[in-house]
């Protein structure tokens, strides 16, 4: 819904974005004031919401003006934009009966623009008129007869016809009955069109091998833009801290992790009524950024593979393939994603490539009644399915260093605002099949926060 705001408030007679408001989230119904010396378009309107996603094929003005009359054809002059309005219809002589030329009335009716460029002009059919007292231009993009206010009021396609989506343009605004993304599992979906979001994550987790403990934070940034309907561009900067403790030593170090670059391309999206499909495909590059040293035999008893596995990398340049589905419907949201890693060597070493399958459930559980968008609870449970095969070090395989694990993590998501979304989860191993060189994770917390900008 923030998506649709953001192209709303980009119109030279919209107001600021936070004066822009969802008035009904089901409905996907908002409202807004224009600014009252503007002119208002509904082509303008009609190709904002395009670049949305949304065609807008049906809408309803209610403007405050003065009522002349030039020969046949009727006007009316809105105050203090004193844009010009074509008055049309088969009843309009009926319905302007009781007001003169000259008198200041309020008009109700639909609305469109005819023409283009210097020939355009505003066209209203009337189906309501009164006598007023002075106003600004209001319209509502809205096929049923609205109980008006003022200013603009529209509906999204997801749930009524008034937006009818387009076919292949529709762009992946946080719907109202989604979250922004799954916690843990790839998001077929894109951030908001011509913006993007901030997403700060702070991993806390626990493994062993044997008798060595190894604790890890991993503070992840990723910063998103989305450039057109179907892009979005990504940047993911991890920083980690390690430390271990083996019985006779321990010791700890820190260092930037290997930075991805992403790009996503979303190919299929279908909209429903209160929910959607969507399907993206990902591509990764992971560059060789990161600290590449590893603790030396003497800080810590444990073959060459293990003490690499202490470092903030898993190799060095390495693509990854990624392909998101999604579906929601009412309260449920279900996804998946399958993504695959090509791991190269950095100064002799790498874990396996890598394939991972994980899913995604979310359930909204508060409010259960909620007309405006904001504050809902969501449950979620994500698994993750991870077969990793032959690692190498010293540019020779290594035995028992292959792994099929298969996790759980039930988590919370809170959209505090609009634009805030906080959330965490807690991943816990299911299935661990190790080699005998593979860290095992016993534990793993995530703590995040989201932004759109």
């Amino acid at each position: 819904m923030f998506n649709i705001q953001k192209a709303v408030s980009r119109l030279s007679f919209a107001p600021k974005l936070k004066e822009i408001q969802v008035t009904d989230i089901k409905k996907g119904i908002g409202v807004f004031t224009p600014q009252p010396d503007k002119p208002v378009s509904f082509a303008a309107l009609k190709e904002a919401l395009r670049k949305a996603g949304y065609t807008l094929d049906a809408a309803e003005v209610t403007i405050t003006g003065r009522l002349e009359r030039e020969g046949q054809a009727w006007w009316l002059v809105a105050s203090p934009s004193s844009q010009r309005f074509a008055l049309e219809g088969r009843n309009l002589e009926s319905v302007l009966s009781g007001v003169a030329p000259g008198d200041q009335i309020e008009v109700v009716g639909g609305w469109k623009t005819e023409g283009a460029g210097g020939s355009a002009r505003e066209v209203v059919t009337p189906r309501e008129a009164k006598r007023a007292g002075g106003g600004a231009a209001k319209a509502s993009a809205l096929r049923a007869t609205p109980t008006f206010t003022d200013g603009v009021r529209f509906q999204q396609a997801s749930f009524t016809s008034a937006f009818a989506p387009a076919n292949d343009d529709a762009d992946a605004f946080p719907s109202v009955t989604l979250p922004l993304a799954p916690i843990r599992v790839t998001s077929p979906g894109l951030t908001v069109y011509k913006g993007g979001a901030v997403v700060p994550r702070l991993y806390l987790i626990k493994q062993h091998l044997g008798g060595l403990g190894v604790n890890r934070q991993l503070l992840d940034v990723s910063v998103s833009y989305t450039p057109t309907q179907r892009v979005q561009l990504e940047a993911e900067v991890p920083v980690s801290r390690t430390s271990f403790d083996d019985g006779a030593s321990s010791g700890s170090g820190a260092g930037l992790g290997n930075v991805t670059l992403w790009g996503k391309y979303r190919f299929y999206r279908t909209v429903k009524t209160y929910g959607d499909r969507q399907a993206a495909a990902r591509f990764g590059l992971e560059l060789p950024t990161g600290k590449k040293d590893a603790p030396s035999a003497q800080q810590v008893n444990a073959p060459a593979f293990v003490r690499q596995q202490l470092s903030p990398i898993s190799g060095g340049l390495s693509p990854h393939f990624d392909v998101a589905f999604s579906q929601a419907g009412g309260r449920f949201i279900f996804g998946g994603n399958a993504e695959g890693i090509l791991r190269s060597e950095r100064a002799g070493y790498r874990l396996g490539h890598e394939v991972r399958v994980q899913t995604d459930t979310e359930y909204v559980l508060l409010p259960r009644d909620y007309p405006t968008p904001g504050k809902e609870l969501f449950a979620i449970l994500e698994t993750t399915f991870v077969h990793r095969g032959t690692g190498r070090v010293g540019g020779q395989d290594v035995a028992g260093s292959d792994t099929t694990e298969f996790y759980l993590a039930p988590g919370l998501q809170y959209a505090a605002a609009p634009r805030f979304v906080v959330e965490g989860s807690y991943q816990f191993p299911v299935v661990r099949n190790t080699g005998s060189q593979v860290l095992r994770t016993d534990r793993s917390v995530l703590l995040g926060v989201r932004y759109l900008f």
